[in-house]
């Protein structure tokens, strides 16, 4: 999905008078779909549009599929298949070379990148951290991209947050599970990459010994699977904090714009809305991970690794981000799908 640049807009953040895009007239009015049949149009006319697709977006208000194309006769494909065509500057593999100049260029710590279908652009965010020298170093690098790129400040500080649905502690840190999975039959649970990184044993928060690392990837990726080593119930669920749980039956892919609920053990349940995919953060001491999903939920030291979910669906893993759950700030997850496919294991 995120090849094929699927994202979705929530209600009242429609914004189409951008420099580089035109909605382009539509003949009828585009189908009313839910977010879930958005995402499989996306896919299906990614593939027949070729290198004529330049993302996609769901938008919520009107509950209709957004295309961004690169010429009307793509438009006309678009709109005869349900969805609402947008005539774009920029091609997806052009937005891809500005991610690799980016990388090449403006490896900064304190940075984060991602493709925003919405302005057709890739958004560069700088946080309080870099400095004088190095956000002129960015603004350089930005300006070369020209219309491919923009460049904005965020007041908080991008950083892990380890310290997700429950507690879990070890070697004198904690951070959080996201969600319980089975491996051969097995039962695991899948937590942050950087929590498995230092730390190889798990407690709960009785302090009882439950699970052993089996897999963990930290950078680039941000998962991590421990095995359980006691007999303890692991049910398919989150902790609401509230006397009751979510039951969780599968994961799915995000879209920009889909509802979300973070789950973790430092500051429980807060949900919010996802901003952005295929999201590049560097966390500083050489730890860049790619592949993440951006959100507006807010998050704190010890939510690392807690769950993303949407209704039953699991989604993500909470890796780090910047500001807190009083003021606010943004947040960024591992994607589900990609641990679970990964580490060979299964919701359950």
């Amino acid at each position: 999905m995120a090849g094929a640049g699927i994202a979705a807009l929530a209600a009242g953040a429609v914004t189409f008078q951008t420099a580089n895009a035109s909605e382009a007239p539509a003949d009828s009015a585009p189908r009313t779909l839910s977010i879930t049949a958005a995402g499989k149009l996306a896919s299906t006319l990614a593939q027949d549009l070729g290198a004529d697709a330049a993302g996609t977006y769901y938008d919520a208000k009107s509950k209709a599929l957004v295309v961004n194309v690169l010429d009307e006769t793509a438009a006309e494909a678009v709109e005869s298949a349900g969805a609402r065509a947008r005539v774009v500057a920029n091609s997806l593999a052009e937005l891809k070379s500005a991610r690799t100049t980016l990388q090449q260029d403006a490896t900064i710590p304190g940075t984060s990148w991602v493709t925003d279908p919405t302005t057709n652009k890739v958004v560069v965010t700088a946080d309080r951290t870099v400095s004088e020298a190095e956000w002129a170093k960015l603004t350089k690098v930005v300006d070369g991209l020209g219309a491919k790129a923009e460049l904005q400040r965020t007041k908080g500080e991008y950083k892990p947050f380890i310290a997700g649905g429950d507690a879990i502690t070890g070697n004198g840190g904690r951070c959080s599970l996201g969600f319980n999975v089975t491996k051969g039959g097995e039962p695991h649970f899948l937590t942050a990459g950087h929590c498995t990184e230092g730390i190889t044993t798990w407690s709960d928060s009785s302090g009882n010994v439950i699970g052993e690392n089996a897999a963990s990837s930290f950078p680039d990726d941000d998962y991590g699977l421990v095995k359980y080593t006691a007999e303890v119930d692991h049910p398919s669920e989150v902790n609401l904090y509230d006397g009751s749980t979510q039951a969780i039956s599968g994961a799915a892919e995000a879209t920009v714009g889909m509802q979300v609920t973070r789950s973790g053990s430092t500051t429980q349940v807060h949900s919010g809305t996802v901003t952005g995919l295929d999201a590049t953060v560097n966390y500083g001491n050489g730890d860049i991970v790619n592949g993440l999903i951006q959100t507006d939920v807010c998050a704190e030291p010890g939510d690392s690794g807690g769950s993303l979910f949407s209704g039953d669906q699991a989604v993500g893993l909470t890796s780090g981000g910047s500001g807190d759950c009083s003021s606010g700030g943004e947040t960024f997850f591992q994607p589900v799908t990609e641990a679970l496919s990964a580490t060979g294991t299964q919701i359950g």
